[in-house]
């Protein structure tokens, strides 16, 4: 640790689990970098569905991570851990993290960084490795995407949904999204879905099988769950992939496994936060050959919603759970 770097630092935390004033701003030590990771001075940290999930209580950090908020952030490298490079002190990178990220230093495995490329802001830069190491596990890797498939995607105008989007249309593909009014269903064509179904007045069921001409989508990437599972899969065309990459609406779903039998259904999910630090460097390095040439390109960037201070983490969590957001939402740090 750096003489330089202070002993402790502002984060913003939680004692109980509640709604998002139970987020205040909270002085707690600098942590100090193990092995094989780095401290990151933070200047953004994104804000996910997962943090608020975390801070009413029902998503507790894997053994081991930070009790404190975050999954991703951007920021300096200002330390290292034993075995790191030492080209990477004071580079500019964004980092998928298990917690840690709402604060002003943050501690993140040296391989599940990904280097700031010029020309991307770091606010965006911060709004990236979550939604993108997800996306591209469950979409590519998971659902086995590729050129000239149909997928569907719930939550088209959420972070993950605009990630989706980009994506997919990036690699070729045909995406469909459902948004909740017409307003979100203008804004997912704007950023690029073929089609957006509004599924406050329309069935997405019956759009999808009219969009298709009967024949289905291949893949199906699902944020809602609950009884949203057997309709999803009226939506599969045979051999059509389903995955779950959260439960909003329910933890339990009722199938018909006839049906997933007759048509060769393949049902599968994940959470990215309590997988193995190799298996996400393992995904960063995918991510890196094939995903971020397209961010230094800057054919990728993500849809930014709106950046609030640290100090008024629990205003953006409480945007999140409104669910007026089109895009990302992220705390400015530093």
């Amino acid at each position: 640790m750096s003489d330089s770097l202070p002993e402790t630092m502002q984060a913003a935390g939680f004692d109980a689990p509640g709604g998002p004033e139970v987020l205040r701003l909270e002085t707690v030590p600098v942590p100090r970098p193990g092995a094989g990771e780095v401290l990151v001075r933070v200047a953004y940290a994104g804000v996910n569905r997962p943090d608020v999930i975390q801070r009413q209580g029902f998503y507790p950090p894997p053994p081991g991570a930070s009790p404190i908020p975050g999954l991703e952030i951007s920021g300096e490298i200002v330390a290292l851990g034993e075995g790191v490079d030492a080209a990477l002190l004071g580079q500019q990178v964004c980092a998928l993290v298990s917690g840690g990220g709402y604060a002003e230093y943050c501690l993140a495995v040296a391989d599940h960084c990904l280097a700031v490329p010029e020309g991307l802001a770091m606010d965006q830069a911060a709004a990236l490795p979550e939604t993108l190491f997800t996306v591209w596990h469950n979409v590519f890797e998971r659902g086995y995407a590729k050129e000239g498939e149909t997928v569907l995607v719930h939550g088209g105008t959420s972070g993950i949904g605009t990630m989706a989007i980009m994506l997919g249309k990036l690699f070729g593909m045909t995406v469909i999204v459902t948004c909740g009014g017409a307003d979100k269903c203008a804004q997912a064509l704007k950023i690029g879905a073929d089609h957006a179904i509004d599924y406050k007045a329309q069935d997405f069921v019956e759009e999808v099988a009219r969009i298709t001409g009967g024949a289905g989508v291949q893949l199906v990437l699902d944020m809602v769950a609950g009884d949203y599972v057997m309709r999803n899969l009226k939506c599969l065309a045979d051999d059509g992939r389903h995955v779950t990459i959260a439960v909003q609406g329910g933890l339990q779903a009722t199938i018909n496994m006839a049906e997933v039998m007759r048509r060769r259904l393949h049902l599968t999910g994940s959470t990215l936060r309590p997988r193995s630090n190799q298996f996400k460097a393992l995904l960063a390095q995918e991510i890196a050959r094939l995903a971020w040439p397209l961010v230094e390109s800057g054919k990728l960037r993500p849809v930014m919603d709106r950046a609030f201070p640290l100090a008024e983490a629990a205003h953006a969590h409480a945007r999140m759970e409104a669910g007026s957001h089109i895009g990302k939402i992220v705390l400015a740090v530093a």
